[in-house]
């Protein structure tokens, strides 16, 4: 069984930028890559996209209980653009609707920012697991900034010890690894005359040659747990096996099975990869079952 703790999808198809799923291209990518069950965040921070509402989510999960298990998700700027605001009225109004966690975070702000930890907050007291994003730079990005070994992260986290904070994203899994420069964290954009080009992570395929400050964070904060879903964490978790093999044995309870589907064929490399540590002894059956399903079903109460 797979459960993806990590998807997005729009009501209808986005003309440009970013060519989303609708819902029947992403209950098609389901019956592709074999995923019985996904997560979907709805996207409201235009820092990244033009903002969904919550409420086509709720809608997508009523058409498909089967398949779709919806999130909420509140810009922090919202309902008067200051930390006062009761977020927690309108999380408890989702909560009531069916959503199961907050996600995805992705407004260009300090992490540490009080209308961040105020979200946070709400979230907290509501019973919601957040999903942030993450990034090396304040303006010309989306997503939370941390500094370099994720100072903001840890506050969050005593902060809120019973609000469960997913990792996700370059910020945080460049640092499985203690960073070697600080722009290792990022996957800045090559602005060219026909638009703008990601670039690659400097640290693809490099062994770990000293734990970075994730295991660190993981020990200590038991509310810290892994969204494994995006490119950046599969480069993380390939980069050396010898290591993640002993990371996974120490964190499987803490891990989750993730695709960030953002458009129809999207390569999903993680799929084959953990089945493959499977039969071939890297990692345990009982760990598969967790990451790919069991973990979620635990956490999100199916």
């Amino acid at each position: 069984m797979l459960i993806d703790i990590h998807t997005h999808a729009y009501r209808v198809k986005m003309p440009f930028v970013t060519p989303f799923c609708t819902l029947p291209e992403l209950l098609k990518e389901q019956e592709r890559l074999g995923i019985d069950m996904s997560v979907v965040m709805p996207i409201v921070s235009p820092e990244i996209y033009i903002p969904q509402s919550t409420d086509d989510i709720i809608d997508m999960a009523k058409e498909y209980p089967d398949r779709i298990i919806p999130f909420c998700n509140i810009d922090p700027r919202s309902l008067s653009n200051s930390p006062m605001a009761r977020f927690e009225d309108l999380m408890e109004y989702y909560k009531e609707k069916g959503c199961k966690g907050v996600g995805e975070v992705m407004p260009n702000m300090r992490m540490d920012d009080p209308k961040v930890q105020n979200l946070f907050r709400a979230a907290e007291k509501v019973g919601f697991s957040v999903t942030p994003d993450g990034s090396d730079q304040l303006d010309g990005d989306f997503g939370l900034y941390d500094d370099p070994g994720l100072p903001q992260l840890e506050l969050s986290l005593r902060r809120f010890p019973n609000l469960i904070i997913f990792g996700h994203g370059p910020v945080f899994w460049a640092e499985i690894a203690k960073l070697e420069t600080p722009g290792e964290r990022g996957v800045p954009f090559r602005f060219l005359d026909e638009g703008q080009v990601k670039l690659t992570l400097p640290n693809r395929g490099q062994k770990i040659k000293e734990e970075g400050v994730v295991a660190k964070l993981l020990r200590r904060y038991p509310n810290l747990h892994c969204d494994l879903s995006d490119g950046t964490a599969y480069n993380a978790m390939v980069r050396d096996v010898d290591y993640i093999s002993e990371f996974i044995k120490e964190f499987e309870d803490r891990m989750y099975f993730g695709t960030d589907t953002c458009a129809p064929g999207q390569k999903i490399p993680l799929i084959d990869t953990l089945k493959k540590w499977k039969d071939t002894g890297v990692i345990s059956k009982a760990a598969y079952n967790k990451i790919t399903h069991e973990n979620a079903m635990r956490l999100l109460k199916l």
